[in-house]
């Protein structure tokens, strides 16, 4: 028997990752998923990265995409729960005064499912999966960068389907020495197009607004890195009820915990330009989804990358429950050198 219960269910497995903070209240939440293994690394995300050498940091903050990104070809590939996949490809090309525009695809695969009825006899089998088209372009004036992406949504869970639009649009700020960069994005504006059944209301989309800063110090080998997100709401977590043995009374999360809820913090050791090692902390993550008050390592993350030649390797693996960690692998391809 179909049912779009499944729905749900997938649904559910899609924002799993998506730091716990409101998850179930939208739908196309795997647009909230790490792109890349340095994202993974660094907590989940950070929008205010200022390097021109990675096109993976356009992803989260499209001001960030800049003209000696030109000829790069992305390819990131991260082994999920179960047999949950998903990744990310991107290419980019410098257009001079027009800017520089990308190219990307951002997809999950939730694996094959069994067909099944009320009384458990199996009728075949079915995927499911979403898709975002990224369209990226930015511009740089003197030290401020703008930047937008346009991505074209599809969602399809076995015979439901579902068609969306989103814009994110970006600024990013460089002090004149470079080492201090400010980004601000506002993520995900749109709505869906068509609803996954015929007379369904249509959904909201997971809409975002993120704030971030980072630091490289100028006498260490360091990047500190520190983004706000879901801006937009105060709220990222609903009052507990606790039960002494005597009594049961609402707690709440003070100002302190509330704040901790949205941000996201990154560093970045630079021993070489041809290695970084990097760790990172997500404080609601660690909080939503620690199991019988046993949080282990959970909303820590940590990853290191490395370049040869034209090739640049990243690695990160991130702990979102104590069942297990994510392996999150990117390489990026400078086309624009040799390869002999």
């Amino acid at each position: 028997m179909k049912t779009r219960r499944l729905i749900f269910i997938f649904l559910f497995f899609a924002t799993f990752q998506v730091n716990a903070q409101i998850g179930g209240e939208n739908t196309y939440e795997f647009l909230n998923l790490p792109n890349s293994a340095r994202m993974a690394a660094l907590g989940g995300n950070q929008v205010a990265i200022n390097d021109s050498t990675d096109l993976n940091v356009a992803y989260n903050n499209p001001a960030l995409l800049h003209s000696q990104m030109e000829n790069k070809l992305l390819l990131n590939y991260i082994s999920y729960f179960d047999d949950i996949q998903f990744g990310y490809v991107s290419y980019a090309k410098d257009y001079g005064d027009l800017g520089v525009f990308a190219l990307g695809m951002h997809y999950i695969n939730y694996g094959k499912f069994v067909y099944a009825d009320e009384f458990g006899e199996r009728g075949g089998t079915f995927n499911a999966a979403e898709y975002a088209l990224n369209i990226l372009w930015s511009r740089s004036f003197n030290q401020i960068q703008v930047g937008a992406t346009l991505k074209p949504i599809l969602s399809s869970f076995e015979a439901y389907q579902s068609l969306g639009i989103a814009l994110d649009l970006g600024v990013s700020y460089a002090s004149t020495n470079q080492l201090t960069n400010a980004g601000l994005v506002l993520r995900n504006i749109g709505s869906q197009i068509t609803t996954y059944y015929e007379g369904a209301e249509r959904e909201s989309i997971p809409f975002d607004i993120q704030l971030g800063l980072s630091k490289r110090l100028e006498h260490a080998p360091l990047r500190l890195l520190a983004t706000l997100q879901h801006l937009q709401k105060w709220k990222l977590a609903q009052p507990e009820k606790v039960d002494n043995g005597f009594e049961t009374t609402i707690q709440k999360d003070s100002f302190g915990k509330q704040f901790m809820r949205h941000l996201l913090l990154g560093i970045e050791l630079l021993p070489s330009e041809n290695l970084t090692l990097r760790a990172g902390y997500n404080y609601q993550r660690r909080q939503e989804l620690l199991f019988d008050n046993k949080a282990s390592t959970v909303g820590f993350s940590w990853g290191f990358g490395f370049k040869i030649k034209r090739f640049h390797f990243n690695y990160g693996s991130a702990r979102y429950h104590i069942a297990g960690s994510s392996n999150h692998v990117s390489v990026a391809i400078n086309l624009n050198e040799s390869f002999h």
